[in-house]
């Protein structure tokens, strides 16, 4: 699958946790005014895999300004959409400025990831496409970001995503996120099945709208009429305790032992 650069740079996003007739009948309003994204359209249920490697300091101090809820704050994730070694994978930049969601990506060479994630500075054939300077830019605000916080491969987050987008545009996005799994990595950039996979236990769909603007009043209209409440979940730190202590909130002692469970 060839994914290009489309994602909203910059945006609002509001979550929810819906149950899945609930899912069915907000696809079905939204797709009077959506249709299905680009990469959704010629997919069964409009759906496909996306898998992100999330990346993190030792002491988890991304996950825990998640949790905490901190207005300013950033995650790091390289984010593939199938196993083949030709496909790019996208270096993400994903930070939240009080209530705005700024996004930055490049699209990288599988072959770089490795070297990528050990620390190493990248050069501009690292880049899919290497004549898309604006991408390096990125990728080097990635590796800064990195180094800065010391930050290495933590977890794989991965999910089957059906998506809807405003036509002729991405101003708004409608997103349904189900069979949420996850696995420590350790250094197996690889998103094959196995028995490491964990259910994090999710009890619903992630429904994710995202627009570049106003609150749509259609989708204002859809929030009230489905009864949709708002909440924090971060699909990241949902994961890291279900590696760690399913059920309890993240303290310090919890990541240590989240650490030499990965050790």
């Amino acid at each position: 699958m060839s994914f290009r650069h489309t994602l909203q740079g910059s945006r609002y996003e509001m979550k929810y946790l819906i149950d899945e007739p609930c899912a069915r009948a907000v696809a079905e309003f939204a797709m009077a005014y959506l249709e299905p994204d680009e990469y959704a359209a010629t997919r069964p249920n409009y759906e496909y895999p996306v898998h992100s490697l999330y990346l993190d300091s030792p002491d988890l101090a991304l996950c825990r300004a998640s949790l905490h809820g901190e207005r300013n704050r950033f995650k790091l994730r390289i984010r593939v959409y199938d196993d083949d070694p030709a496909s790019p994978a996208f270096f993400e930049i994903k930070r939240r400025l009080d209530s705005v969601i700024l996004k930055r990506r490049a699209a990288v060479q599988r072959s770089s990831v490795q070297r990528l994630l050990a620390g190493q500075w990248p050069h501009l054939t690292d880049l899919q496409q290497t004549n898309h300077g604006m991408y390096y830019g990125a990728l080097q605000h990635f590796c800064g970001l990195q180094s800065t916080v010391r930050a290495e491969g933590m977890i794989f987050v991965s999910y089957v995503r059906e998506a809807y987008v405003t036509p002729n545009e991405n101003t708004v996005r409608v997103t349904f996120d189900r069979r949420i799994r996850t696995r420590r990595y350790n250094n197996d950039f690889s998103v094959a099945d196995s028995p490491d996979w964990v259910d994090p236990r999710v009890n619903g769909v992630v429904l994710e709208i995202k627009f570049t603007d106003r609150f749509p009043i259609w989708v204002r209209d859809m929030v009230r009429m489905f009864n949709l409440d708002r909440r924090s979940m971060a699909k990241y730190v949902t994961c890291v305790r279900a590696l760690s202590y399913p059920g309890t909130l993240i303290a310090q002692t919890h990541l240590a032992n989240f650490r030499e469970k990965r050790a």
